[in-house]
């Protein structure tokens, strides 16, 4: 079991360097939702662009863009 004190404002003093996407991404990566939501659309051998911006906005993400012609 951890022994921080989850009370203690000293506790938290790191998270106030970590940057907003590394914060949301710790947040992310606890949830069970997030985590079944992501297992689906891995699933998919090629999830319909539909799929992907429900899940985006579900969550919040933003992908860059990147070509798929890489030759």
């Amino acid at each position: 079991m951890l022994s921080i004190d989850w009370r203690s404002p000293a506790t938290y003093r790191p998270a106030k360097s970590i940057p907003a996407a590394g914060f949301a991404w710790e947040y992310l990566r606890r949830y069970a939702e997030y985590h079944r939501d992501y297992q689906i659309i891995t699933g998919v051998e090629e999830p319909t662009p539909r799929s992907l911006e429900t899940f985006s906005q579900r969550w919040g993400l933003r992908f860059p863009l990147q070509s798929r012609n890489t030759a």
